[in-house]
């Protein structure tokens, strides 16, 4: 029996209670496995582990659903430095459209500074008090994102 990678993708639904937006990642993982089968069960039970519920730091309750998958491909080359881990194929592509799929090296993921995540506020709370006790880090200052209406606080 040959041990095989795949990659997935799970798909998480996050929201905050009290606010009508949702939150979705689509989350690529590694799975090691035996088969196809083997591989989609391994990563749909990822997935309900993933699964969580906390309060974030206004006491709201985040909740993290696991929607399931919306990915599963085999990785055809040993990992390795350089390994082909997916490819998207597109035909009929004009030269201004592929200069656009081209990005230069300062807009790329790995060379952005961090950025503050849209939507409503669901980091945890707990987390968030260890930094502040611990390192003297407060993230959670100024009004919930989530309210309309920060005054009425």
């Amino acid at each position: 029996m040959t041990v095989e990678w795949y990659l997935a993708e799970l798909v998480m639904k996050i929201t905050v209670a009290d606010d009508p937006r949702n939150v979705v990642h689509q989350n690529l993982v590694l799975i090691k496995a035996n088969s196809p089968d083997d591989a989609y069960e391994k990563a749909i039970n990822l997935g309900k582990n993933e699964e969580s519920s906390y309060t974030n730091p206004y006491g709201k309750v985040v909740q993290f659903t696991f929607e399931g998958l919306s990915g599963l491909d085999l990785i055809d080359e040993e990992l390795g430095d350089g390994a082909e881990l997916t490819f998207r194929s597109k035909v009929g592509v004009s030269d201004d459209q592929l200069h656009l799929m081209v990005l230069p090296r300062d807009r790329l993921h790995a060379f952005l500074p961090p950025m503050e995540a849209e939507g409503p506020n669901y980091a945890s709370g707990d987390i968030l008090a260890l930094l502040k006790r611990d390192y003297g880090i407060n993230r959670a200052d100024g009004p919930d994102p989530g309210d309309t209406d920060p005054s009425a606080k």
